[in-house]
């Protein structure tokens, strides 16, 4: 068997229409949404980076030019910022997209799930792991240490095959979900022997259910490739996953930090909230100001 050593792709599907925040984002991508400072692509793209990834793919489609543009450089801004002398802003600008990463876009011309997302990075993937990150759910790492995704690309050059991000979820929310099941290996790590996607709590066979964050082996595009269309008549990545349990197995990871789940309006609320008391600037002046309200 292939040994792997890196990850160096990471495919961000961005195609979505976001239709649970509309009239936001009737003519702006969710993913441009911000949480605080930064909208919610680049914490993902952030949180990729941090794990060694420099290759970044977003799968796109229409309206969603203001990603790209967003990673592009900004001539004009840039300019405008040197002239006036403000070099804070100028870094801040030009970091978005650090020399050393690449940024690849390719179109999901129908909506056809998360499954048929992925399966349109395959041709700029090729045969290597890449990870999978949805720009929703925004993840920190546990008290200022290692992201999310760089925890999962550590375990993955452990166990050599497919990684998924799990948390316990309420047996009434399982239903959102897609749910793994198997056998304990350690503290943090489950050898999975069973994936449903969505499944009624009664059929549920577990409450460990997928965050969305992934580390896969290229074995799951034939997989993707080649399965019937699953739960609401989409191409479900959870398949094609499950696909892969029973010839090169797949575990899945209790992660160290929090998920702020920003396809939700309440899980954005939260995470801006909880962001901003971080937050070096705005920190300490909104900690007061929410003292100060009558709750």
């Amino acid at each position: 068997m292939k040994k792997f050593t890196n990850v160096n792709k990471a495919v961000f599907p961005v195609a979505g229409l976001g239709t649970r925040f509309l009239p936001a984002t009737k003519a702006a991508p969710k993913e441009m949404l911000p949480v605080v400072d930064k909208p919610l692509i680049q914490y993902a793209v952030e949180e990729a980076y941090e794990a060694g990834i420099r290759h970044m793919v977003f799968v796109t489609g229409r309206n969603k030019r203001a990603i790209e543009d967003h990673f592009d450089t900004a001539y004009e801004l840039e300019n405008e910022l040197e002239t006036a002398g403000k070099e804070a802003l100028l870094a801040l600008v030009r970091s978005l997209t650090p020399d050393d990463m690449d940024c690849s876009y390719v179109r999901q011309p129908r909506s056809l799930g998360l499954g048929h997302a992925v399966l349109c990075a395959a041709h700029i993937v090729g045969d290597e792991p890449f990870a999978v990150l949805l720009a929703d759910d925004l993840m920190t790492g546990r008290d200022g240490g290692p992201g999310v995704l760089a925890q999962m690309v550590e375990t993955f050059r452990e166990v050599q095959n497919s990684v998924l991000a799990v948390q316990e979820v309420p047996l009434e929310h399982v239903k959102r979900y897609g749910i793994v099941a198997g056998d304990a290996v350690g503290e943090r790590l489950v050898n999975v022997k069973q994936m449903v996607e969505k499944p009624s709590p009664e059929q549920a066979p577990s409450r460990l259910g997928v965050a969305g964050r992934y580390v896969l082996t290229p074995g799951v595009f034939d997989k993707i490739r080649n399965q019937p269309r699953g739960t609401g008549g989409e191409i479900q990545l959870t398949d094609g996953i499950a696909q892969l349990i029973g010839n090169e197995g797949v575990h899945a990871y209790r992660y160290e930090g929090k998920r702020y789940d920003c396809g939700s309006k309440e899980g954005f609320l939260e995470a801006t909230v909880e962001l901003a008391l971080r937050h070096a600037e705005v920190g300490p002046a909104f900690r007061g100001y929410l003292k100060s309200l009558k709750l």
